[in-house]
């Protein structure tokens, strides 16, 4: 009886459609991101000053099996390599989500692979454990991402408590609504930030009536 039994490899094909962005990659046992593309609808949404789901979903339609069919091209492997597909399920916009998750099913179905849904904040936690190869839990999480804003507790891989998140407005969504208010336009996050380092200290004044 050998000793050390050597695990075959996990190849997943995840697909990501819950909001603005059509995305695509294959992993490598969790960690080794081997492809990863995206078909972003920025330039589109930026007209309208947010995300416009009905266009959302349409494009994702447009675009989903350009993506699917790049990362597997990218990662120089075939759909039959993959050991699962994996799907956003939610949060996210309804008609969005619908496509990734029809795609997802059909290709599943027919190549005979498991289907494994990812919550979508889920998914925002475990990016942690690409960005940092040797992270491991428990640790605590912030998660500032659109609409959603939470502290979480990840006590080990797929178990997690939420300390607290946000009851009327998420920090993502402040950014957008904001940027929008001063006329920055969208998305909010990043011109914000670079307003917030080209500008320079100065004391606002408020009139308090009475």
């Amino acid at each position: 009886m050998k000793k050390h039994m050597v695990e075959e490899d996990v190849y997943i094909l995840a697909i990501e459609s819950s909001c603005d962005e059509t995305a695509a990659a294959v992993v490598k046992n969790g960690r080794q991101v081997l492809s990863n593309v995206i078909s972003s609808q920025i330039a589109l949404h930026t007209l309208y000053g947010g995300v416009v789901p009905e266009i959302a979903s349409r494009k994702h339609i447009e675009k989903i099996n350009q993506v699917i069919e790049a990362a597997l091209k990218e990662a120089d492997m075939t759909l039959d390599q993959m050991t699962a597909i994996a799907v956003t399920y939610g949060p996210g916009l309804v008609g969005a989500l619908l496509v990734g998750v029809a795609e997802a099913k059909a290709i599943a179905y027919a190549a005979k692979k498991p289907l494994v849904g990812v919550h979508h904040i889920e998914g925002h936690v475990s990016a942690n454990f690409i960005e940092h190869p040797d992270l491991e839990p428990p640790f605590v999480c912030l998660i500032v991402s659109g609409g959603h804003t939470h502290l979480v507790v990840v006590k080990d891989y797929g178990e997690f408590e939420i300390l607290g998140r946000t009851r009327d407005d998420a920090a993502g969504e402040a950014f957008d609504k904001v940027a929008r208010a001063v006329g920055l336009g969208y998305p909010g996050g990043p011109k914000v930030d670079k307003a917030a380092k080209e500008g320079t200290a100065m004391l606002l004044y408020f009139h308090v009536p009475g």
